[in-house]
């Protein structure tokens, strides 16, 4: 009986001197510079994802890789399109130039995302070809950086409560309208693409990759 007693007094006393070690550590820790910069510093709440948000981080995304792409292709091969190669058994006749390729996006940027903000569309842009006038690679990617500018804007305008809403005389929903120029621009991104590659240089998005 009297072992049986030294034993749980024992216990007990190791049990308590553990305890009172532990709080002593967690007491100096907490008092090191890092453990006190810690406690000063707040967190930074990280916002909240929006509708407007989501849509304008697509945009931005496609708005690069479109951006990349063109400013990649030297400006004497602007005019380049495939038909010039005469490859054959190929139905290239017609086809958009790499220059006709940057501006339909342009133009389609005004077109898709002008309903969202209320702009107008250009005067000079007559159709999804876009600008005639523009000649030179500064002045169309000018315009093409203009049209991701808008659907910034657009962007902007979407709310949980607008986004299923017809914004003027569209069919589209505003939110459909907002992602059907990142997806317009997705495809004809990937026929840029392919111009450069015809013309043996390597999309930047690729670079550094294997392929």
């Amino acid at each position: 009986m009297k072992r049986m007693r030294r034993f749980l007094l024992s216990a007990a006393l190791v049990f308590a001197v553990g305890a009172w070690g532990q709080r002593l550590q967690a007491a100096t820790a907490a008092n090191t510079p890092q453990a006190q910069q810690t406690l000063q510093t707040p967190r930074v709440q990280q916002p909240s994802p929006t509708v407007a948000s989501v849509v304008d981080r697509e945009i931005s995304s496609i708005e690069k890789q479109v951006l990349d792409a063109a400013e990649a292709m030297p400006e004497d091969k602007f005019n380049f399109t495939p038909e010039s190669l005469n490859i054959p058994a190929s139905e290239y006749k017609g086809v958009r130039t790499f220059a006709v390729q940057v501006k339909h996006i342009a133009s389609s940027n005004y077109f898709i995302w002008s309903p969202l903000t209320g702009d107008k569309v250009p005067e000079n842009i007559k159709d999804g070809n876009g600008r005639a006038d523009l000649k030179s690679k500064a002045d169309i990617l000018k315009f093409l950086k203009d049209s991701f500018a808008l659907g910034h804007k657009a962007a902007a305008t979407l709310t949980a409560e607008n986004m299923f809403q017809n914004p003027g005389n569209s069919k589209s929903t505003r939110l459909g309208l907002a992602t059907f120029g990142v997806a317009h621009a997705y495809d004809h991104y990937g026929q840029m693409v392919e111009y450069l590659r015809m013309n043996g240089i390597v999309p930047p998005a690729s670079r550094g990759k294997s392929d």
